[in-house]
């Protein structure tokens, strides 16, 4: 599963009115707090993997174990992310980024606390659950902040700016688990949870799309959660 790539569909978001309009200044605030949210969800998708023989040693685990530790992130963040989108629209976006940067941030010190690989690899779960509330509620906060003239520099700035988060992710990573533990690399994500809390409450508006109607399909995605399941057994 590709994490790096930014899931969502351009023409969707560069169409999507602006329902909370905001300044230059705030804008800019409104974009730290989006690139540092989305960019805990990336970082994780690729730090994990250099902390993964630390922590089979430190565990006991097999290779299957710590591929699941990957696959479980991987797996619900990729079969959620329409459903958290939809949240977004129909409760706030603003209120649904926020229950995901909290969920994140609660799942990162289950992983860092973790004493089993079973746990691990359901917290890793849990923080996919989160992740799937972050990138798309970013990218709709983005679309509901700024103007259309404005909308797809903010969202490049957003693209480039996680990119280089992303790649950051192994560096960083090496670094806490040869200095400080491979636990450390979860640790990692609680400093920028808080900071983006933080921003979210001082300057994101809160939006929703007052035309959203449909129904949430809880259904849908648990087949999607069990079809990719399955599909990673079968690998």
């Amino acid at each position: 599963m590709n994490l790096l790539k930014p899931p969502c569909d351009e023409g969707v978001i560069s169409a999507t009115p602006t329902t909370a309009p905001c300044g230059k200044t705030r804008g800019r605030w409104i974009l730290a707090a989006t690139i540092l949210g989305s960019s805990m969800v990336f970082i994780d998708g690729t730090v994990v993997n250099v902390a993964l023989p630390a922590l089979q040693a430190n565990l006991n685990a097999t290779s299957v174990d710590v591929q699941w530790v990957v696959e479980s992130y991987a797996l619900f963040l990729a079969a959620l992310l329409l459903l958290g989108g939809s949240l977004g629209d129909h409760f706030g976006r603003r209120r649904i980024y926020a229950i995901g940067v909290v969920l994140f941030a609660l799942a990162s010190i289950w992983c860092g606390l973790a004493p089993s690989i079973g746990q691990l690899i359901a917290a890793r779960a849990v923080q996919g659950i989160g992740g799937a509330m972050l990138v798309p509620g970013s990218l709709a906060i983005i679309s509901a902040s700024f103007p259309e003239d404005e909308r797809g520099q903010a969202i490049g700035t957003w693209s480039g700016s996680t990119a280089i988060t992303t790649a950051m992710g192994p560096v960083i990573g090496g670094w806490l688990i040869e200095h400080v533990s491979w636990r450390a690399v979860f640790f990692l994500n609680l400093p920028l949870a808080v900071a983006v809390l933080l921003l979210v409450v001082r300057y994101v508006p809160e939006s929703r799309n007052e035309e959203e109607s449909s129904k949430l399909d809880f259904l849908g995605a648990t087949f999607a959660t069990l079809s990719l399941g399955i599909a990673s057994l079968q690998r």
